[in-house]
């Protein structure tokens, strides 16, 4: 495809990069590669631009997109209030996988849904810090899927899903997580967490040295990205089993697909993808958005999910786990 260009996700090609920048200035899009998933990014200074994004992928326009910055002066550039405590508590933890809901200024109502708020994070990989040193802007990048459909970990799930509706698709190789940031916001004397992502909950708390507390979903007008709409789901029905009898009766009664670790795929007798083992949950987190896509391309009509252990990372495949499924559930 014209629009895509292949990117080493280390050592970016500085013409490539001059090419992205270049777009990101005369309000185009450009979908990239970060340390989480793929995001489709705008100049966060540019409303028009933003709206794009909301465009494109068929979001709802209350849903807020995370500003990805690469340095401190562009987190004051954009948004204040922040104390010096937590402020080098975050010179620890960024860049990394993690957002942080703040005040905003400086910024349009289009990429933070009209409220006071932004949020902001600097991504740990090479492609958006070099297009945001590039660009000299702060880039809005929710993830660069259609609404609603699992987020993609490659390039090629970019081009499934919006082609040529993206200026360019910088392919630097699989996403490193496989899933989003974690979100937070400060609360007094704790930290909630808005969104599960790739930090834990036992990390930024230790880090922080401050309570943490998961919210749950709102109906009301979500402050974070992941509140409030059905998102990461397959076309085709996808239940979890929560436990191991469950589901390997409801395999045995049914034609699906059985989607989850290696140590029960073995004791299943009939089509599996594998996330991964038990013992490693990354690597269960890095196969779970791709799943659901093989689940939407495989002959079966619907598929079985078996849930993980909620520490670490498991909080968050859970967390996607749950939205992808509806609630669907058998016990």
């Amino acid at each position: 495809m014209e629009n895509v260009r292949k990117v080493h996700p280390v050592n970016p090609d500085p013409k490539i990069i001059a090419e992205a920048a270049e777009l990101l200035k005369k309000g185009g899009t450009v979908a990239f590669p970060t340390e989480t998933v793929y995001g489709l990014g705008a100049n966060a200074m540019d409303d028009e631009a933003c709206r794009r994004i909301f465009s494109v992928k068929g979001r709802q326009q209350d849903n807020p997109i995370i500003i990805h910055i690469n340095d401190f002066d562009q987190l004051d550039q954009i948004s204040y209030g922040i104390s010096t405590s937590i402020r080098e508590k975050l010179e620890v933890i960024w860049p990394g996988p993690l957002t942080v809901v703040l005040k905003k200024r400086n910024i349009g109502s289009i990429p933070t849904a009209g409220l006071d708020t932004v949020a902001v994070r600097m991504p740990a990989h090479r492609v958006p810090q070099e297009m945001i040193k590039s660009s000299k802007l702060p880039i809005a990048a929710p993830s660069a899927n259609k609404s609603g459909s699992p987020s993609p970990v490659f390039a090629s799930e970019v081009l499934e899903d919006l082609g040529s509706k993206v200026d360019l698709i910088l392919d630097g190789g699989p996403a490193y997580f496989g899933i989003e940031s974690t979100v937070i916001m400060f609360n007094g004397d704790e930290i909630i967490i808005l969104r599960p992502g790739a930090f834990s909950a036992e990390d930024i708390s230790n880090i922080f040295a401050m309570k943490v507390r998961v919210s749950g979903e709102s109906s009301d007008a979500p402050i974070s990205p992941g509140m409030k709409y059905r998102h990461y789901a397959p076309v085709k029905e996808l239940i979890l089993g929560k436990s191991e009898d469950a589901i390997i009766k409801f395999c045995e009664e049914n034609d699906v697909l059985f989607i989850g670790s290696s140590e029960l795929a073995r004791k299943i007798n009939s089509d599996s993808i594998v996330l991964g083992s038990r013992r490693d949950l990354y690597e269960v987190a890095r196969n779970l958005f791709p799943s659901f896509r093989a689940l939407d391309k495989s002959k079966y009509s619907k598929g079985i999910i078996e849930g993980f252990d909620e520490r670490g990372i498991g909080l968050a495949i859970m967390n996607r786990i749950r939205k992808a499924t509806g609630g669907r559930s058998i016990t």
